[in-house]
């Protein structure tokens, strides 16, 4: 199956994406700031990134729109896994190169839904 890249600040919110993705047969990678997380987009080439947004430094939109305006990794998609739940921030994520956004808490019905979409599965 993919490999897939969690970026997120809350280990809690982690190994609840992790064990989600985990049961459908994923492979999990995981980053717990947006620095962290480009930079693992980078060196390991993801399948699929799923990014937070609320984090110290580099936030996750900052994250996404540097992952998908680089030339080495345009081409992983990002979705989007927040608490922020504003049309706003999904026109602003969307705006900054994601594919998808999800808002938490995140049912697994829902983000292996997203995950199938994006991943063309």
């Amino acid at each position: 199956m993919a490999r897939i890249l969690i970026v997120d600040d809350s280990a809690t919110e982690l190994r609840q994406l992790a064990q989600m993705l985990e049961r459908h047969g994923h492979q999990v990678l995981a980053a717990g700031t947006g620095r962290e997380g480009v930079s693992l987009a980078n060196t390991e080439q993801p399948d699929l990134v799923l990014m937070d947004v609320v984090m110290p430094e580099v936030n996750g939109f900052q994250a996404t729109r540097q992952i998908a305006r680089e030339r080495k990794t345009s081409h992983i998609p990002v979705i989007i896994v927040s608490a922020k739940d504003q049309a706003a921030d999904r026109v602003w994520g969307e705006r900054q190169g994601a594919r998808g956004y999800l808002t938490k808490p995140v049912k697994e019905g829902e983000l292996m839904a997203a995950v199938n979409q994006v991943l063309g599965g």
